[in-house]
């Protein structure tokens, strides 16, 4: 279980550490809990249809499931990592688990960045502009893969702490 535990109350870096990570699973849940649900409504998967569609990695979905199914299976593995993080706040295999469905989601969504059009426009002085509705959309996800690998890290130091 992941639980404030007495090396933390007398190690305050070890409590810090503990409330940092506590922070960061519980709004990684809330972020896959609100994309997710999200995923299943026709303004998303219109939304993230550009991405889908230009991504060597998930271009088939659309192929497979059309652009609300495809859609809906990637609402379905949103939800299925918010249940992993929130299992995983108290079972440390679940933890591990669900912080690497969480970097995987966001390590494949970086790379729309790269394969989607219109990410980046060019500048009079030649440095890219990251585009508002496009660049500026996916650029979170670089916050939200580094939240992603630090509970990632905390689950793997629990997990072979307790092995």
């Amino acid at each position: 279980m992941h639980s404030m535990s007495s090396f933390s109350s007398t190690h305050p870096q070890a409590a810090v550490h503990d409330r940092t990570v506590f922070l960061l699973r519980w709004s990684l849940v809330v972020v896959f809990l609100w994309f997710g649900g999200m995923k299943f409504t026709l303004y998303e998967a219109q939304g993230i249809a550009p991405f889908i569609e230009h991504s060597p990695f998930m271009s088939w979905l659309h192929t497979a499931f059309g652009v609300r199914g495809a859609s809906a299976v990637i609402g379905t593995l949103e939800l299925a990592t918010a249940a992993a993080l929130t299992v995983g706040a108290f079972h440390r295999g679940v933890s591990v688990l669900g912080a690497v469905m969480s970097c995987a989601t966001y390590a494949i969504t970086l790379t729309f960045f790269f394969t989607t059009p219109g990410v980046a426009e060019p500048t009079a002085g030649g440095f890219p502009a990251i585009s508002a509705p496009i660049g500026q959309f996916l650029l979170k996800d670089l916050v939200l893969l580094a939240a992603s690998v630090v509970l990632l890290q905390s689950s793997l130091a629990q997990w072979k702490a307790r092995a």
